[in-house]
């Protein structure tokens, strides 16, 4: 194996093995296109209360003041679309991400048995890993990477399998064979996201005001809820798939196969049972689930709303 196609096949071989829905590769190289949107949605307060995001600008636009020496950014897909999305009537909704064990975790730890495997099968290199937690701009990468095209609610789409999956990156100084970018917007005329968000969060194609977004104020946000939403989450309690579960790419959607995805038992608690919840069987419940981002008040706080 000496060349950068084979290097190429032989990361994405062991990608497929350990469950990743796809893999492309890319160039590590300035992401030219996307600093003025950045710079203009930043401008525009749509990140708002995520002041984290107007953190690391440039090394979010180049993965080279990330790792040192960076060649190719490897991008990789992980599907989390359960088996079922049937829910018990009289229940609240938790976004699909959150069913089973915090992705975080799960997906680490496979980037990282990508990683070990490159350094056993190819040769020492100097990389890391991100899911989701540092200033790297997954769906550019993945979109250049040729995974997909960026859809009117900026998720990530794809033709076979839609948009229910984790977006992740190896970032490596190894050169390899570099995919491209898919060339077609597939969404069309489609508008279906647009007119289902009950919020207006998205304000014109691949622009969110993350001010309005239920994802954003049922997770991210840390003081108490905004007024003139009342009425409009549509018992949303823990993030919002409505963008999403009206795609009609995400009809071709298709069970995971992770075990650690498996979902917990709050998916298909009543309203009753929610309503009731202690802070002790909280703590419990959202131990290794990404419900633990919005802490026990948080929770308390979206419920309160949902039942005003």
């Amino acid at each position: 194996m000496s060349s950068y196609i084979d290097f190429s096949k032989l990361i994405k071989d062991e990608a497929k093995r350990l469950g990743f829905l796809s893999c492309g590769v890319s160039k590590a190289d300035f992401l030219e296109e996307e600093a003025p949107r950045l710079e203009s949605w930043l401008n525009s307060n749509n990140q708002a209360g995520m002041s984290y995001m107007e953190n690391h600008f440039d090394k979010r636009l180049d993965p080279r003041l990330l790792v040192d020496g960076a060649q190719s950014v490897i991008s990789l897909l992980y599907n989390y679309f359960p088996e079922t999305t049937d829910k018990i009537e009289d229940s609240y909704k938790v976004s699909k991400y959150a069913y089973g064990e915090d992705y975080h975790f799960v997906v680490k730890d496979k980037l990282k048995q990508l990683l070990e495997f490159i350094n056993d099968q190819i040769g020492v290199v100097n990389g890391r890993a991100f899911v989701d937690s540092a200033p790297v701009l997954e769906r550019a990468w993945a979109k250049r990477a040729g995974l997909g095209w960026v859809g009117k609610n900026a998720n990530l789409i794809t033709k076979k399998q839609g948009s229910f999956y984790f977006i992740s990156e190896l970032i490596i100084d190894l050169p390899l064979n570099y995919d491209h970018a898919i060339a077609t917007d597939h969404c069309g005329s489609c508008t279906a996201c647009i007119d289902a968000c009950p919020t207006n969060a998205i304000k014109s194609p691949h622009v969110i005001d993350s001010n309005s977004c239920i994802s954003y104020l049922t997770i991210e946000l840390k003081n108490e809820m905004p007024t003139g939403f009342e009425g409009m989450f549509e018992d949303w309690i823990f993030g919002c798939d409505i963008c999403q579960d009206v795609c009609p790419w995400n009809r071709f959607s298709q069970p995971h196969t992770e075990s650690r995805f498996t979902p917990n038992p709050y998916v298909n608690y009543s309203k009753k049972e929610w309503n009731e919840i202690t802070e002790d069987l909280f703590s419990e419940i959202a131990r290794k689930s990404p419900l633990k981002r919005t802490k026990y008040s948080g929770m308390k706080r979206n419920l309160d709303y949902v039942n005003k």
